[in-house]
């Protein structure tokens, strides 16, 4: 799909806004007083990032690449799979586009915040925090040091996951392999019943992954499930951010806005903290990807 890189500027800032909305609308939706889905569980959080992430991909992956991460956008053009001269318009339109589906949350849920008392709850539907913060300055160096390995192990997976299931598209480069096989094979005289087996085999994957599209669809909706499962599994400390857009662009906006919006009980937006969300998973997707690039590309 041929389309200008301002197209691809708008789709970042598209996909992120959407990520914001469904994934820290589900937060507020578990952890506001008063809302339908109040103390529903975390799976209702799961699955608000999984989907958060899986619907932009499916709109967005053929136009930008549906980065929405300023994390895998500095990766890969340090491996150089992205051009350096687009990353920051990328990473401005991520940070714009979290601010924004912050603020759709906001004005949903604003009788909500007003209601909520717990002000750990309410910073929890803008940013994370590590939960071994109480709220005390002794439990600052176990949070930071508990949020960086989570932010860090966790954004490794995602990052090296999600190029192994965008970039191999479920074996679709493992054609032209075979294709070069067959015609080594054809061309030495290769039994009949051998390239009939080789030619099965060949059309079952290019059935799978014609043109790369259905497969990369496939791709996506693998990597909604993905960021799903590592919200159910390594959510437990931080959330987890994985996405230094996801928290920061976020926390601005809950430093911001007054406790006339959020309520008396708005407290601070923890910017001791907030480093960790960013630096750890820029830190993960260079070696993700790095160590992806080494082994298969």
């Amino acid at each position: 799909m041929d389309v200008t890189w301002m197209t691809k500027y708008l789709a970042e800032f598209l996909g992120t806004a959407i990520l914001i909305i469904l994934g820290n609308g589900a937060v507020a939706n578990v952890d506001l007083k008063g809302t339908k889905g109040f103390a529903s569980g975390w799976m209702t959080i799961a699955w608000g990032y999984g989907c958060g992430v899986m619907i932009p991909a499916l709109m967005f992956g053929n136009v930008s690449g549906n980065h929405i991460n300023p994390a895998f956008t500095l990766g890969l053009a340090a491996s150089g799979l992205f051009p350096w001269a687009h990353v920051a318009q990328y990473i401005v339109a991520q940070i714009l586009g979290a601010i924004v589906g912050q603020a759709v949350i906001v004005m949903v849920y604003r009788p909500y915040y007003l209601k909520t008392t717990n002000s750990n709850h309410i910073l929890g539907t803008f940013s994370t925090i590590d939960n071994v913060d109480d709220g005390t300055a002794a439990s600052r160096r176990g949070a930071t040091i508990n949020g960086f390995l989570n932010e860090f192990f966790g954004s490794f997976v995602l990052f090296f996951g999600a190029l192994g299931l965008t970039k191999n598209f479920f074996g679709a480069e493992v054609i032209p392999a075979i294709d070069k096989l067959l015609s080594s094979q054809g061309a030495a005289g290769t039994k009949v019943a051998d390239m009939d087996i080789a030619t099965k085999v060949q059309q079952g994957i290019a059935g799978l992954t014609t043109g790369n599209v259905g497969s990369l669809a496939v791709a996506h909706l693998a990597l909604g499930f993905l960021v799903m499962t590592l919200v159910a599994s390594l959510g437990g400390p931080t959330g987890p951010g994985l996405n230094p857009a996801r928290d920061l662009g976020p926390r601005i906006l809950h430093a911001i806005l007054p406790k006339s919006i959020l309520g008396e009980s708005k407290a601070d937006s923890k910017w001791w903290y907030a480093w960790v969300p960013v630096l750890a998973p820029i830190l993960a997707a260079l070696s993700a990807i790095a160590l992806f690039k080494i082994i298969f590309l």
